[in-house]
């Protein structure tokens, strides 16, 4: 089985806030993820700025490779200490992946400990301290399997309890066997586990949060991928080579394109129907082909589908947009780990000069366009011009 590692990071920002004082820096590099939770001390701008400063340093120094006390050492001398309270100004989690190995490393520096769960229960960590500058300093490390969940947090969500009096809050152990209930069957999103803990904790501030609330979720499950066939390739006497290619993708399948879905349809023998019903004054109607998930026209449904790779995105919210290409096209992108382009680069000379360079070619751009916007969302994404 073919693993991906799932995260959503949900935060609720304090009450009278413009901003939340937790930063969550979330980086992927080959077969690489490192997750970065932290927590500025206090709440506002203030903290926002250190916790986000501290997430950048510590994000990019574990990447490089540097030794982890090296890591706290640096962090620890470069931010100030809390004259009254002798507190740092900003703690932090880290989260260390290897997908090769599925080997994880944690380096927790006073933030509240780390969940992980397997089989939907709550599995005990074995931690080391180690004692760097004065500060106690939490290391754990171990192997992922499939359907683990694996949780950071920030004490906001500790906090959480119906009145003013914070010191009450559901703690450690109630929110485990809170997210140990929302684990349980695996095979969910790790949206799906986080929105529940957040949904819970804001219910517990009654609306009112009295600190900044950070929930950082990884699911370890299956990955799934999507390929988008879109444009006709360059050279003709290939269209049955890349037909056979996109047929063969093991994952969801997109072509985007009614000379695209012609060449496919030409191969297997069948006719692409269209759906009139989907039909509307912005957006093409969509088509049915044997074997292929979704159909749509081409640039014009790749265009209108930007807007809604920039919006907010939910299962909730999905079943709002109407049943158009673009609105099926977004849907097919959000619910997949990987998405693989094959752009064909024969230019359409309805949409521009053909004389033009090929990278200068509309699809193209939007190909590129939504690549950026996919790897926003930290989507895995790989691009084939044919």
């Amino acid at each position: 089985m073919a693993i991906y590692y799932d995260i959503h990071k949900a935060w609720l920002k304090k009450a009278g806030e413009e901003l939340c004082g937790d930063q969550v820096k979330i980086s992927r590099a080959g077969k690489r993820t490192i997750a970065v939770l932290s927590d500025g001390l206090g709440s506002g701008v203030k903290a926002n700025i250190l916790a986000t400063l501290t997430a950048e340093i510590v994000s990019t120094m574990i990447r490089e490779g540097m030794p982890f006390k090296e890591v706290i050492t640096t962090v620890i001398g470069t931010l100030p200490e809390c004259r009254e309270r002798k507190l740092a100004y900003a703690t932090f989690t880290v989260l260390d992946i290897d997908e090769e190995s599925n080997g994880f490393k944690v380096i927790n520096f006073d933030n509240p400990p780390v969940m992980l769960f397997r089989e939907g229960r709550l599995l005990p960590l074995f931690e080391q301290k180690e004692i760097i500058l004065g500060k106690e300093i939490t290391l754990a490390e171990g192997e992922f399997e499939p359907g683990d969940f694996f949780a950071l947090l920030s004490d906001g969500i500790l906090y959480a309890s119906e009145g003013e009096q914070l010191d009450f809050g559901w703690g450690w152990d109630e929110i485990a066997r809170f997210a140990e209930e929302q684990a349980i069957p695996c095979g969910k999103r790790a949206r799906a586990i986080v929105d529940r803990v957040m949904e819970k904790t804001a219910a517990l501030y009654n609306k009112r949060i009295g600190d900044d609330a950070t929930f950082v979720g990884v699911l370890v499950r299956e990955r799934k991928s999507l390929i988008i066939f879109t444009g006709p390739p360059l050279k003709e006497d290939s269209d049955e080579s890349y037909a056979k290619k996109f047929l063969g993708f093991e994952g969801r399948r997109v072509i985007c394109g009614g000379t695209t879905a012609d060449i496919v349809g030409r191969y297997m023998g069948e006719e692409v129907k269209t759906d009139i019903s989907t039909m509307s004054e912005e957006v093409p109607p969509v088509g049915e082909l044997k074997g292929v998930d979704l159909v749509t026209e081409g640039i014009l449904t790749l265009a209108k589908t930007l807007p809604y790779l920039e919006g907010e995105y939910s299962e909730r919210i999905a079943r709002t947009w109407p049943k158009n290409g673009a609105a099926l096209l977004a849907q097919e992108m959000f619910r997949a780990d990987h998405i693989h382009f094959l752009a064909g680069q024969t230019m359409n000379p309805y949409y521009q000069n053909p004389l033009l360079p090929k990278d200068m070619s509309i699809r193209t751009n939007l190909v590129k366009e939504l690549e950026k916007a996919l790897r926003g969302l930290l989507k895995e994404v790989t691009l084939e011009f044919c």
